[in-house]
C-alpha cells in the first residue's frame, strides 16, 4: 500500500524577508532596506484605501509584519483612483509620480502573488478604478 500525503497548501506562506526579496528584484532596487522602505510605504497607503473584509482577508494572506502595517492605518476619508494613489503616494514620500508607480507596481504585484485571483477580484471590485494596473493586471472597462 502506498501511503498517503498530506496535500500541499494552495499557497504555501511567505516570510516577510521573502516577501522582500522578490520585491527587491521585481523592482530592482540595490538594497533591502529600500526594498523595506517602499513596502511599507505601499502597504500603509493601501491600508488607508482598503476597508472591511477585503482589508482582513488580504492581511491574512500576508506575512505578520506586513498585515501588520496593513492593518494599522486609518480609512482615508476620500477615496483615491489608482492615479490618484500614486500621486498622494508620491506626495508622502517626497518622490515623483514616476517613481511612486515604479514602487507600488514593484509591492502590489508581490502582494497579488499573495493573494490570489479569487481575493484579488474582491480587493479590486471593492476600490475605485484603475488599482488593476497597479497590480499587474490589465483593467476593462464597459464601453458607454
Amino acid at each position: 500500500m502506498i501511503p498517503l500525503r498530506e496535500p500541499a497548501p494552495a499557497r504555501p506562506g511567505t516570510t516577510f524577508h521573502r516577501m522582500l526579496e522578490k520585491i527587491r528584484y521585481e523592482g530592482a532596487y540595490s538594497t533591502r532596506e529600500r526594498a523595506e522602505e517602499v513596502t511599507y510605504a505601499v502597504l500603509a497607503a493601501l491600508g488607508r484605501q482598503l476597508t472591511g473584509e477585503e482589508r482582513s482577508d488580504l492581511a491574512a494572506c500576508l506575512p505578520a509584519e506586513a498585515a501588520r502595517v496593513l492593518n494599522g492605518q486609518s480609512a482615508d476619508p476620500r477615496p483615491l483612483t489608482g492615479w490618484g494613489f500614486v500621486k498622494d503616494l508620491a506626495t508622502r514620500t517626497g518622490g515623483t509620480p514616476a517613481t511612486a508607480r515604479w514602487d507600488t507596481g514593484a509591492v502590489l504585484a508581490a502582494v497579488a502573488d499573495l493573494a490570489g485571483r479569487d481575493l484579488l477580484d474582491r480587493v479590486l471590485a471593492r476600490l475605485p478604478s484603475g488599482y488593476a494596473l497597479l497590480f499587474g493586471r490589465a483593467e476593462l472597462v464597459q464601453a458607454a
